[in-house]
């Protein structure tokens, strides 16, 4: 598959041919991408919304009034739901949303979004990620030269310091290393500029098997 490689400056790019990046045809690997992202969305979950039921409101058990003759309705406490204060019918309570994920199923996904990106133009691969002098805006100008506008995921394999310190104030910056990098990262962002090195390491964690 054919990426545009862009020099570090960004100013100019080639093609180039990558022979490792996967190759899928038709829905093949779809639905293992599916249930991938969903895990990884469940896991993020917390659980830890809870509500009291009756058992759990604190309050006297007392009856509230006599049982007839006030011309009311018959309660036997003030814990029960319909009052203010009282318990809660059916409400949540913890629980571990956590789905598991299979390493297999989980590479499996992480080469069909690879491709599904690469297919559709949003990944670029750029020689080195370089800030000139520490300067913000030489990395903006580098950004601008490859996509101009929108979200922008960088990803590799290790970032340089003074890289860090040039762009962690551009708002549409986004870093993530290679080694780390997942499927749901690859299908949130519309851009990503992956260094050579970068491109390495995810194509190594996909064909190591």
């Amino acid at each position: 598959m054919k990426l545009k490689v862009y020099t570090k400056d960004g100013s100019s790019f080639t093609e180039q041919d990558f022979e490792n990046i996967p190759q899928f045809e038709e829905d093949k690997g779809l639905f293992a991408l599916k249930e991938t992202l969903v895990a990884y969305q469940a896991n993020a979950r917390q659980g830890n919304a809870s509500t009291l039921d009756y058992g759990h409101v604190s309050g006297t058990c007392r009856k509230p009034f006599k049982q007839k003759g006030g011309g009311r309705s018959r309660h036997g406490t003030m814990k029960s739901p319909i009052f203010r204060g009282g318990a809660v019918v059916f409400g949540p309570s913890p629980r571990d949303w956590s789905k598991k994920i299979n390493r297999k199923v989980r590479v499996l996904a992480f080469a069909r979004a690879l491709f599904d990106k690469c297919s559709e133009g949003g990944l670029n691969v750029i020689e080195a990620f370089e800030a000139p002098e520490r300067k913000t805006k030489a990395v903006v100008k580098i950004l601008s030269n490859i996509n101009p506008e929108g979200k922008v995921l960088l990803v590799d394999d290790v970032f340089a310091d003074d890289f860090i310190l040039a762009s962690r104030n551009i708002e549409r910056a986004n870093f993530c290393e290679s080694a780390v990098l997942s499927a749901l990262e690859l299908v949130q962002f519309d851009n990503i500029i992956v260094s050579r090195k970068g491109l390495d390491t995810m194509l190594a964690r996909i064909n190591k098997d």
